[in-house]
């Protein structure tokens, strides 16, 4: 059997062929033995910012002599300090692989019920033994699913597409409520749980300084610096506020980091979307859907699209989030456009907060700084740095000096 690592420095030493021959005898018809087995990083620095992404490729033989080769994707946390003591505060992995084990084939298999096969996302497995965290999928790569370019922000069909998914899911989530209770706490809250506060407070005042810094060399910011100044001290307690649950509102289970990243497209031989599946359900959240709505069309949707077309997008997710609710026989009440668009003038800081964090990420140039050890690490020069490129840069800046004025004006700096 050969044996190839690269970048190995990332790669823990558990992980080796031997891990994989009891899935592979499940899973391959004729399986005889390894031949041999990679791994190597699946993304390029900069495109994947909390999690170690491995594409580990095996070269299987079969019973009389031909071979086969399988690959998957691996997760793995970060082997750095920060990372161990925001997954302490988080449970990322675990809760990740509560949504691919259980909550996602729940919805799935609603729509089941009713007839319509939906996906949402690859298949996960389990290694035998293993206590480490990590999360095992299915490569989507061989089947040609891939992502877009998320510098160039999504065009009008493939936002569409990601809406209809993102309205199957929001349905099916709160159908799910109303049939088998409650999601558990994790899910209820987020990451926006009370013994986070502190950490999100220390993990934002260096973000929020320099993006005021920012914010003041933007063209028009005199209409609103003032408020963004106002929010400074005051960001971390208006997410908390802004996250308590209202239930007379109607509620959905958010993906919680749906970016374009997070996403991947199938295309025909004519280059048509087939198929949108989603990926990193790690920072799941009950609760308004102007989170998910947000956090999407601000971050990853084309600049001449992003506001001019956002009350069109918001119409036609309402439009497939009825049709869906009414498939499933939702008994609760289906909102109203009305309700959706009141949600997202009540909830308006989800979008600041998608605008200052988020956005910037997906806007900025492929650079090996960005990362969770630079953006929060002990050295403040080098967080300061990039945090600062990410505000300042020519393509942000065109992004953000549309998007604050047109927050502004809609109330969402406006705070309690």
């Amino acid at each position: 059997m050969s044996m190839d690592q690269q970048g190995d420095t990332q790669i823990p030493k558990w992980i080796s062929a031997y891990l994989f021959e009891d899935l592979l005898k499940n899973q391959v018809k004729d399986y005889s033995k390894i031949k041999s087995f990679s791994s190597k990083a699946a993304l390029a620095p900069g495109e994947n910012f909390a999690t170690i992404m491995l594409r580990i490729t095996i070269e299987v033989l079969l019973n009389g002599g031909k071979t086969k080769t399988i690959s998957y994707m691996l997760k793995l946390p970060h082997q750095t300090e920060i990372f161990e003591k925001m997954n302490e505060k988080l449970n990322m992995f675990d809760i990740e692989r509560n949504a691919y084990h259980n909550i996602i084939p729940e919805l799935e298999e609603l729509y089941k019920t009713v007839g319509l096969d939906v996906t949402f996302g690859a298949k996960c497995f389990e290694f035998k033994g293993v206590k480490s965290d990590y999360l095992l999928l299915e490569d989507l790569q061989p089947r040609g699913f891939k992502n877009t370019n998320r510098l160039d922000g999504l065009n009008q069909e493939h936002v569409k597409r990601v809406l209809h998914k993102l309205a199957q899911w929001h349905a099916a989530s709160a159908v799910r409520v109303s049939t088998k209770g409650p999601y558990e706490v994790n899910m209820t809250c987020g990451y926006l749980k009370e013994e986070n506060r502190e950490m999100m407070m220390a993990m934002g005042k260096e973000f929020s300084k320099n993006f005021v810094q920012c914010c003041a060399t933007y063209d028009g910011n005199e209409a609103y610096i003032d408020d963004v100044k106002a929010l400074q001290d005051k960001m971390v307690s208006e997410m908390f506020n802004m996250a308590k649950l209202d239930t007379e509102e109607f509620n959905v289970l958010n993906h919680g980091d749906l970016w374009s990243n997070n996403i991947m497209f199938k295309y025909d031989a004519f280059d048509q979307i087939k198929e949108v599946y989603f990926v990193d359900y790690q920072l799941p959240r009950y609760g308004s859907v102007a989170q998910d709505l947000y956090y999407f069309l601000l971050s990853s949707t084309k600049l001449e699209d992003k506001l001019d077309k956002f009350n069109e997008y918001i119409k036609y997710y309402h439009d497939n989030l009825v049709e869906h609710l009414k498939l499933l026989n939702y008994s609760g009440k289906i909102p109203k456009l009305q309700d959706i668009h009141l949600s997202l003038i009540k909830r308006g800081m989800w979008g600041y907060n998608a605008a200052t964090g988020v956005m910037s990420v997906v806007l900025l140039d492929p650079n090996k700084s960005a990362n969770l050890d630079t953006f929060f690490g002990d050295s403040k020069d080098a967080a300061a740095s990039i945090q600062t490129l990410s505000y300042s840069n020519a393509r942000y800046r065109k992004h953000i000096q549309k998007v604050l004025p047109w927050l502004h004006n809609r109330g969402a700096m406006e705070t309690n």
